[in-house]
């Protein structure tokens, strides 16, 4: 049996948490929620996730500055953003940096629920690819 995946969250926003947690747990994944960028880190430090989906706006440490962050502690973890506050500037900042997809809210759950296996699928393929790689 395949070990669930999991998912960090990060949100400022109860609702758009607990919507998140619904819908992901009832797909066979493991869910973890942070609520700021603080208590984020410290899952981070405790734990793999297989991706990390953050908002870009909070009160203490914005999304970016957490994704890079996650990029640090766990650079084979896919970062999706979502964000209630879209803006030409951060959509490119978030292309520039590679992250896997940007979403504004409200979206779409089967889009994100899509994008989210997309990112779980191509670390594996990566990583597999990796392993296949002779050693100089």
């Amino acid at each position: 049996m395949e070990k669930k995946k999991h998912l960090l969250v990060v949100d400022d926003e109860l609702l758009i948490r607990d919507l998140l947690y619904d819908h992901f747990s009832g797909c066979d994944y493991e869910i973890t929620l942070a609520d700021d960028g603080k208590s984020a880190m410290a899952r981070l430090a405790e734990q793999h996730f297989d991706t990390v989906i953050l908002d870009l706006k909070m009160p203490d440490m914005d999304g970016l500055e957490l994704a890079a962050v996650v990029r640090e502690q766990q650079p084979e973890a896919p970062i999706i953003i979502i964000t209630g506050y879209p803006s030409v500037d951060s959509a490119v900042e978030s292309l520039r940096r590679r992250y896997f997809d940007y979403f504004v809210k409200p979206f779409n759950m089967k889009k994100l629920e899509m994008a989210v296996r997309a990112a779980i699928t191509e670390v594996g393929l990566a990583r597999r690819g990796q392993e296949g790689v002779p050693r100089a």
